[in-house]
Parts: structure tokens; sequence; C-alpha cells
């Protein structure tokens, strides 16, 4: 059984269930409570997500809408690092198709994979609000400007030997 069927662990709930309580409505506490099993697990799985929406008294429906609206709430599997870079009409004008290319050649798959040692994702992302130093990314929760190839192959090294 992998961790994304296994249910919720007993002190996550709880602190879901504390969460909710802190809110006027709990499913105010929809985004919070999301990050913490994202946190947990590495990613958001349909079971837990359904979990969470018991939690919070709401639909499965209504809570996935909310996730997947967030572009870093993951739910599918992401490797341990995961590089989202830009597509901003900022960080396209100043060369981010041809660092992506590199990337996703260097990396060996295309954008929204991730490489076999389950290491790196790449994901494409909306405007990160870093356009004064375009192209720019996040790596995991750094943020990155003013990227080129020199970076980004400095970066992949540094991923590829952090665990």
């Amino acid at each position: 059984m992998s961790t994304a069927d296994a249910s919720l662990p007993a002190r996550l709930r709880a602190e879901i269930l504390g969460l909710a309580a802190q809110e006027p409505h709990p499913r105010g506490a929809a985004v919070a409570a999301l990050r913490l099993v994202q946190a947990r697990f590495g990613w958001v799985s349909t079971g837990h997500l359904c979990e969470v929406a018991g939690l919070l008294g709401m639909s499965a429906d209504d809570l996935d809408g909310i996730a997947t609206y967030f572009n870093l709430l993951f739910r599918r599997p992401v490797g341990r690092h995961v590089i989202m870079l830009c597509d901003s009409v900022s960080c396209w004008i100043m060369g981010r198709e041809p660092l992506c290319a590199h990337l996703c050649r260097a990396l060996g798959i295309q954008p929204g994979e991730t490489t076999a040692d389950n290491t790196i994702t790449v994901l494409p992302t909306v405007c990160i609000g870093h356009c004064d130093h375009a192209p720019a990314m996040l790596v995991d929760s750094t943020l990155h400007g003013d990227v080129d190839t020199a970076c980004l192959d400095h970066l992949i090294d540094m991923l590829r030997n952090t665990p």
C-alpha cells in the first residue's frame, strides 16, 4: 500500500480539525489543510482530498476545485524537487523557451514530467511576480531570477545531490 492509499494519520487529522475550528466556516481552512497534506505526502491524492473534504464538511468536488486552482498544490505525484518555470509574457520575451528546452534536454523529460529517478519535476507556472528579473523560476520554494543556462546547470547539479 502506498502512502497515497493510506488514511490520514490521526495527528494530521487533528491538526486539520484545529485549523477548521479557528475559521468562521470550516471550509476557510481548505488551502491550509491541503498544504498540510502536501507537506506530509508530497502531493494531495484523491483519497486524502476526500478525507479532508469530509473533515471540513464540504464535497470532494468543491475541495478539488480549490486544489486545482492553486498551482502550488499538486494533485499528482511530483519529484523530490519541483522546478516551476514561469511562462508569463515577460519571461517568454526574456528567453524562457530556450531555457525550458535546455532544462528538459538536460533532465531528459518534458514539462509536466518527472525524472526517472523521481528527483526533479518540471512544471510550467503562471506569472510568479518576478518580472523585473525575468526569466524566473521557483525551485521548491526558492525564487530565482535572471536565470540563464549556467544557472540551470548549477541548480540541476545541486538538486541531484540534495535529498
